[in-house]
């Protein structure tokens, strides 16, 4: 039976506002949508907020990761209402993985994210920096409101390992961002493999999940219709 709710879970330095657009795809074609909101204090209390968001599930939910969010999704989507999972943009680790890890080894050449110095354990990006590395393909005017809005993420979160990645378990789906100066798209098309993803892949920017709603929303439709 094809599942007809969707979680979607943001990542890190922006909040759950960016769905707004795959949201409103999502609920015309009938799909019951939540949107968690996570604090992006530590990846246990990101976890905690999405269980008791699928807590509220009245059936099999597809849910959904961006960027930090896969981390997150990758920990919680163990959670019996689960049903599939879909990463968009976004880190998948592996069991005592954490995103510092999966970035610890950049290939030569590869962009680097411009996160700025911790202040009191938190961090940002460079707001001039903000829109060539995160969302290159958003109107100027819809970078810089990103790029002035940033939720503070913790280093905690980064270096938080996960314990039973839920990909081992349940069936996933990947959407790689073919224009992402975040996360290098060699290295989403190495973790999609890796967990044995259906993957997709489509001209974007780390914020694919906001210029490109369409493609996200035929993405999960797919994943929520395969499950």
């Amino acid at each position: 039976m094809a599942a007809r709710n969707v979680v979607l879970v943001h990542g890190g330095f922006v909040d759950g506002s960016g769905w707004k657009g795959v949201y409103d795809l999502l609920v015309a074609d009938g799909y019951r949508v939540s949107v968690v909101q996570n604090p992006t204090k530590s990846l246990a209390d990101d976890v905690a907020v999405t269980h008791r968001v699928l807590d509220l599930q009245d059936g099999p939910a597809i849910l959904v990761g961006h960027s930090y969010g896969g981390a997150v999704i990758t920990e919680a989507g163990t959670h019996e209402n689960v049903a599939g999972l879909a990463y968009i943009a976004a880190f998948a680790p592996d069991k005592d993985e954490s995103v510092n890890s999966l970035l610890a080894d950049p290939a030569p050449g590869a962009p680097v994210p411009p996160i700025l110095p911790p202040v009191d354990g938190f961090l940002f990006l460079d707001r001039d920096k903000f829109a060539a590395s995160f969302a290159g393909d958003l109107p100027e005017q819809e970078a810089t409101f990103l790029a002035d809005s940033q939720v503070p993420w913790s280093v905690d979160s980064l270096g938080a390992t996960v314990t039973e990645p839920a990909w081992r378990v349940k069936p996933s789906w990947y959407l790689v961002a073919a224009d992402d100066h975040m996360i290098p798209p060699p290295v989403q098309r190495s973790m999609a493999e890796r967990t044995g993803a259906t993957v997709a892949e489509a001209p974007g920017s780390h914020a694919i999940y906001v210029s490109s709603p369409d493609v996200v929303a035929d993405l999960i439709k797919k994943a929520a219709e395969g499950v």
